[in-house]
Formats: C-alpha cells, structure tokens, sequence
C-alpha cells in the first residue's frame, strides 16, 4: 500500500479510525519527497515536516490528502484551470477544497492541525453564512465554490485575506484536465467511494458515518460552456452537398479503369463539396438581465471561440426593447465584456429576432433571463441561453441552463 517510510505509523493508525478513508488509501501512491506535504495526481508527497507532528495530526493530514485523492482534486483543478484560462486562480481552489475537506474531517473527529481553514468561516467570511457544517457541507461542492469565489473580484480579495488570516497554503499540485492518470476514471474513484463509505457507515466511525452528505462526492456535471461548445460545433459544421461542378472519386477511378480497358465509360457520378458561404453565429446579448460578469466572461471567450475554430462570422446584438448595438465580432476584438453598452430597462425580442433575420444566421443565441413577450418563432434555429435555473419555458428554441 506504501512506499512512504514516514506515513507508515500515521496510515496503520487511519486504519484503525476510519474504516472508509483505511479503503480509499489502498488506492492512493504514498511517496516520501522534499519539500512539504503536497498531492499530486493520485499521489501523496510526505515532506520531512510530516515527521515533527504528533500522531493525531499526522493521521489528520493523511486523511486530508487522501480525500484530495478520492475526490480528484487535482485533475479537477486542471480542468476549471482549462475552463477559465488566465483568469483561474489555483489559490482559490486549493482553499475551497482544503475548507470542505476540513470541516468534514473535524465532523468526523481528526486532529487538524491550527489555525485550519473551514467552509463555515470561508462562507462567513465572504457573507454567505451558513446554516450549519453539515449544510454547508451539502450545498458546496469544490468547483461550484471555486467558481463562486473566481467570479467576483471582492468576493475573490475577501477569500484571499481569510486564507491569509489562516495561514493557508496551497497543498495541491495540478493534475490531468481529462483525468485517468493511472488507468483509474472518475466512475472508478465513485466506484471506490461508495463502497469505502458503505464500510464506514457499518463501523459507524469516521466519514462514514456522514459522508453521504457530501455535495464534493457527487459526479460533477458537464460545465454548460462545454455544453455550447458542442452546440456551437454541430449547428456550424458545414455538411458536404452535391455538386455537378466536380465528379465523385469513385468515377474518376472507375473511367480511368474503363479506358485503360477500353470498355465503356461508367455513368457521370456528382462529387460533394463544401458551400462557400461562411456559416453564421449571431449572438444577441440582452442588456436588461442581470449577469454577472464572470459568466459573462466565460459566455464571450466561447461566442469569439467559435470563429477561430469554425471560421464562421459572429454578430453580436446587444438590446433591451430595441436593438442598441450591432456589430461584427472578429477572433482578435474585443470580448462582449469589454464592450460599452446600456443596461437596465425592459425587453422585447420583436426586434432583435427581425435585425437577426436579416443576417440570414445559421444559429441565434440569445443571452437572456426570458422576461419579455417572444414573438413568433423564427425559420433559423434560437438558443436560449439562461442564467439560473428559472422555470420558463419558451414556445420555440432549445433552452441551455448556464451558471456556476
């Protein structure tokens, strides 16, 4: 189970604790390094510090890394690093992972070493108080709390000064955006999870004992951008038609053959070719919702994304009762966020749905909260793309929940 000469005592004695996290360490590589007390993949790095702890904090700080393990942490840091590009901040994560795993450890009865941090104070501190640990504990998982503290600058500048406050220190190294680093899938580690946690429950000791609670062990969701990225691609991917102005590969091989035999020549055979018209992305942007900038951000690096990849022209509307911006959005311009544009006020889709029509779009998404008369349905497929989780249905279009 372990090459680790220094956690050697520290694991036999989890063992005895907690029967679920004994489970999950069977699958965890515990290594001694330099440095200090770090994961790495599905790796553990046990630096010479490890050993001027006592034994209860030393049991406390491998069931710390081992969660990080069990949980992915570090591919999971990867993937929103992937997602959110230069603006990720792996101080951020690394503190909202090491507060969940905190305050789920000393619920369970470890030995943390002090000052630590936990979800109750981080939450508190950046005035999101809860109602308890074990509610905190099931309303937060890792990324949506990552993603809650990246996407507001004084919310992000408050977390850091009580990581500060703390002590804090990042204990976690970047893994794989796509996980399977050993061979071992996401469904592989939910696999194990479930099972170690069902052997604590039977003990009654350790996370076992509430660890079903856990909002970090459910399987995460697919982030909604990687949702409009495959949208995106499979409305502008040009399909190849048939055309008379060139012949199919077939027939050239079959005429050739048919000459150099001099046997009669095959029937004409249409080839395919690609239109030549760019597909268009028409992105209206309604000013009157309330959207934070962050997803925001996000919604303009995959609208102006899809040119690079695609080669399609994307126009951007932005409008409330009326359309008030209308413009091209070339691969090197400005981000929609970056843009100067009214806000506030009512909104109507009459008009923008009439300005979209006449740019002839092979797809309109709308970046909208859905409060407004919608008009009849348009020839061109409609994304909606809603902040939230409202309720509304609209009576045409294909409707995209985004958010954390």
């Amino acid at each position: 189970m372990t090459h680790s000469t220094r956690a050697r005592t520290a694991l036999a004695r989890l063992g005895e604790e907690d029967p679920a996290l004994a489970v999950l360490a069977l699958w965890c590589r515990h290594r001694d390094a330099e440095g200090g007390v770090r994961t790495h993949g599905n790796t553990i790095l046990y630096g010479p510090s490890f050993t001027l702890l006592g034994l209860p904090e030393q049991v406390g700080l491998v069931a710390h890394h081992v969660l990080h393990v069990a949980l992915q942490h570090s591919d999971r840091q990867a993937a929103l690093a992937e997602r959110l590009g230069a603006r990720f901040d792996k101080g951020l994560f690394a503190l909202a992972a090491d507060s969940i795993l905190n305050e789920t450890l000393q619920l369970a009865g470890h030995a943390l070493r002090r000052p630590a941090v936990l979800l109750t104070d981080l939450l508190e501190s950046i005035d999101q108080p809860a109602k308890s640990a074990i509610s905190a504990l099931a309303d937060w998982d890792t990324d949506r709390l990552a993603m809650y503290l990246h996407n507001d600058p004084q919310r992000s500048e408050k977390a850091r000064k009580f990581g500060q406050s703390r002590g804090f220190r990042t204990d976690l190294e970047a893994g794989e955006p796509d996980g399977n680093a050993d061979g071992r899938s996401a469904a592989d580690w939910r696999n194990q999870l479930v099972r170690a946690l069902e052997a604590g429950r039977k003990a009654g000791t350790g996370i076992g004992k509430f660890g079903a609670i856990l909002a970090d062990l459910a399987p995460p969701g697919i982030p909604w951008e990687v949702q409009l990225r495959r949208i995106l691609a499979k409305a502008l991917a040009q399909e190849p038609q048939v055309s008379f102005r060139r012949p199919a590969g077939r027939w050239v091989a079959m005429t050739s053959d048919a000459m150099a035999r001099r046997a009669p020549e095959p029937v004409f055979e249409p080839g395919r070719s690609r239109d030549a018209m760019r597909p268009r992305l028409v992105v209206a942007l309604d000013t009157s919702s309330s959207i934070d900038p962050g997803t925001l951000a996000l919604f303009s690096s995959e609208a102006q994304g899809v040119s690079r990849r695609t080669g399609a022209e994307v126009h951007l509307l932005a409008f409330d009762e009326d359309v008030h911006v209308a413009r091209r959005l070339d691969a090197k311009g400005p981000r929609l966020v970056d843009l100067d544009m009214r806000v506030g006020g009512g909104t109507d889709f009459a008009p923008v749905l009439a300005h979209a029509t006449g740019l002839d779009p092979s797809l309109l998404i709308v970046l909208t909260d859905l409060d407004g008369p919608l008009g009849a349905a348009p020839a061109y497929p409609v994304l909606w793309a809603v902040p939230g989780q409202g309720s509304v249905a609209p009576p045409f279009g294909r409707v995209l929940r985004i958010g954390d």
